[in-house]
């Protein structure tokens, strides 16, 4: 069965404790949370039970963690932090009732070959994967578009080399529509098994001669951009994923916004491009 999740980075400048009231009275499901706000919830000396309490009291769930990021690096204080962040950020998402921590690899290996940044990458991920699945935890990959992983192809090559099944990916329209290399027939023939969510939004492509923005070039509703999200959706549809579908607004000008109006507009946008309500 299909749902509707609201990804926090969609209203970021509310806190952890207010994005579970607001995605309950926008009609989602269930949250994808940004480690920032649970870390920054944390350090206040706020305990983790009083999140749960909160998630009972408005019926909501956490789906995923976003993220662990650079998880590539290769330096041995860089592999010792990260594993020491996935061991404690794996503890909190079990005491949350969360299964899934995202991860990211960034450009600490750009400009090796394609299969050495493979064989890097799975080499840290399955250490990440054999803590996790102490905790009931899986990990997803985003395919970041300005990085050596930005592709479909490439992540299904990662997820064998890896070999690990408590890893997979989350398909990201603005990742693998900006990455160039990844097009709907190749999201058609994924396997569903390994998708664990997806990441739903518009976004146009940058000019010649810009900046590469993110928080410009994703700030836009579904429809007013250059994805063809009606393709994009149907390909995710026909793989047969029946998850989780969170709506990742990552906008500098709706960040400015009312975040309830926001909630309410993205939860919209799903109902109508995905739920077709």
């Amino acid at each position: 069965m299909l749902g509707k999740a609201l990804h926090t980075k969609s209203i970021w400048k509310s806190n952890l404790m207010t994005d579970i009231r607001l995605a309950s009275e926008a009609g989602f499901g269930a949250m994808e949370v940004a480690s920032s706000k649970i870390w920054d919830y944390l350090s206040s000396g706020s305990p983790l039970s009083d999140v749960t309490e909160r998630l009972k009291q408005y019926n909501m769930q956490i789906i995923s963690i976003n993220d662990i990021a650079n998880v590539e690096r290769t330096d041995d204080d860089a592999v010792r932090n990260t594993l020491a962040e996935t061991e404690k950020l794996s503890a909190v998402a079990q005491q949350l009732g969360c299964d899934c921590i995202q991860l990211v690899p960034l450009l600490a290996l750009e400009g090796r070959s394609e299969d050495e940044v493979i064989e890097l990458t799975a080499k840290n991920i399955a250490r990440i994967c054999d803590i996790g699945a102490k905790y009931g935890v899986r990990f997803q990959l985003e395919p970041v578009g300005w990085s050596p992983i930005n592709s479909l192809r490439l992540t299904q090559k990662l997820i064998q080399a890896v070999g690990r099944d408590n890893f997979g990916t989350v398909i990201d329209f603005f990742h693998l529509f900006v990455g160039g290399d990844t097009t709907p027939d190749d999201v058609r023939h994924f396997d569903p098994n390994r998708i664990y969510h997806i990441h739903f939004c518009d976004c146009r492509l940058s000019k010649e001669g810009e900046s590469f923005d993110e928080t410009i070039l994703r700030g836009m509703y579904a429809g007013e951009g250059e994805v063809p999200l009606a393709e994009w959706v149907q390909a995710v549809k026909d793989t047969g994923y029946e998850g989780w579908w969170s709506y990742e607004l990552i906008s500098a000008k709706h960040w400015q916004c009312d975040v309830a109006e926001v909630a309410a507009e993205t939860s919209r946008l799903l109902d109508k491009y995905v739920l077709n309500r």
